[in-house]
């Protein structure tokens, strides 16, 4: 996919506090993240977009109604919203294998590193999944230590513990 000409930075509130949603001038999400993140997904919008700088904007209705619908308990409204983001082959091997994680489900490094074919690279996985622009709609907060332990979210632990109990994958 060619890379954006614009990026559009747009401000939503949820339960989990205010996300920065990322689109580009086709409304495809290129990035989400929380508010207390923003340095993070800077980092991450330069290494995938280089130069190419958000401007205010405001995200379709879609991409915030999807989320809205996801926070209320819809779950499948995360499957409506186009995104797309730069990376290396792995990664988005990764991430695409990600969203394929059932909500109200979990996974392991290794076990994502064995459905991609790439048994040993279970650390790679787990380096991919923290690069992942694109926070809940390509849910790396799914997964979880080999011994089921909340390890690693961009967002922070009490986040994943927050959307794996919304999800219904934690008691």
């Amino acid at each position: 996919m060619p890379l954006p000409e614009r990026l559009l930075l747009d401000r939503m509130a949820s339960p989990l506090g205010e996300m920065l949603l990322v689109t580009d001038a086709a409304g495809i999400l290129r990035a989400a993240d929380f508010h207390d993140h923003a340095a993070r997904m800077q980092r991450l919008l330069r290494l995938h977009y280089g130069a190419l700088a958000p401007e205010a904007g405001t995200a379709p209705s879609a991409v915030r109604h999807a989320l809205a619908r996801y926070f209320a308990g819809e779950f499948p409204a995360l499957g409506e919203v186009a995104w797309a983001t730069a990376g290396t082959a792995f990664q988005r091997a990764v991430w695409a294998a990600l969203v394929r994680i059932p909500c109200g489900q979990t996974t392991t490094y290794g076990a994502l590193a064995v459905q991609l074919g790439r048994p040993a690279a279970m650390r790679a996985v787990g380096a991919a999944n923290g690069a992942n622009p694109i926070s809940i709609v390509v849910p790396c907060h799914r997964l979880v230590g080999a011994n089921g332990a909340l390890t690693g979210y961009g967002g922070g632990l009490p986040r994943k513990q927050w959307l794996l109990r919304h999800e219904g994958a934690l008691a």
